[in-house]
């Protein structure tokens, strides 16, 4: 079931997921400085209107959901869609495909898979580190997953770049499920600790990551959150008017 929430359709709950889909499955999440990003960012807004799902990655879409439809969600992180597809995976003896991070965090995501999920095939792939890839760079990342064809290729460049190079580049990927989780391939190799549940259960996720990264949360709480809000409330008050 979806939801809308300032012109996007949000889930409400864990989508049904299909393998076996006739078409292609693009999976992202929206929070509220992906929101503000996609403002001014016209491919990832595109990237993001053509997902097949978009799944309410952050407290404040939940509270979005309350104030505008005054319906209750549960929020669905990277890291929570990332492991049901890892058990489905597994489950149903499919392979999957990390592409992003560093050589060293795909080889302990490979160890974590090799240990835990005895019925999973998988590879990794290390992109460059750069804002856009050359041509040639481009073809040589998408050669190494049509080569392996996965049935589940995991992309965590974080966000723009991963969702706009997805929507870029899906014509040419040889995969079932293409899911964006960014900052999930730090958390499941366990190089960047994920705040327990006690927190995220309370909402209070992203003051934890605040805490522990507080220049690069700082623009996401103070400056894009507030903007996120007010738009809310614009939307909610004109509303009243229709």
């Amino acid at each position: 079931m979806k939801t809308e929430i300032l012109g996007y359709k949000i889930e409400t709950d864990f989508p049904e997921i299909n393998i076996n889909s006739e078409s292609k499955i693009i999976i992202n999440t929206l929070n509220p400085h992906s929101y503000i990003i996609s403002k001014k960012d016209f491919i990832f807004k595109n990237a993001l209107n053509h997902s097949t799902f978009i799944l309410p990655d952050g407290i404040g879409i939940v509270i979005g959901e309350k104030i505008l439809n005054n319906r209750k969600i549960k929020k669905i992180a990277g890291a929570d869609i990332h492991e049901y597809l890892v058990k489905k995976a597994n489950l149903e003896n499919l392979s999957i495909f990390y592409l992003g991070s560093k050589t060293s965090t795909l080889m302990k995501i490979e160890e974590k898979i090799k240990n835990d999920f005895k019925n999973i095939k998988y590879r990794t792939y290390s992109p460059p580190f750069k804002q856009l890839f050359s041509t040639q760079e481009n073809i040589e990342i998408i050669n190494a997953i049509n080569h392996f064809k996965p049935d589940i290729l995991f992309v965590g460049m974080t966000a723009p770049k991963q969702e706009k190079w997805v929507y870029e580049n899906q014509s040419k990927i040889d995969a079932k499920i293409i899911c964006s989780i960014g900052a999930v391939f730090d958390f499941y190799a366990e190089t960047i600790k994920r705040p327990n549940k006690f927190w995220i259960k309370l909402g209070l996720e992203w003051l934890i990551r605040l805490i522990k990264e507080p220049k690069r949360m700082f623009t996401r709480n103070f400056i894009s959150t507030p903007i996120f809000l007010k738009d809310l409330f614009l939307a909610k008050f004109s509303s009243f008017f229709k």
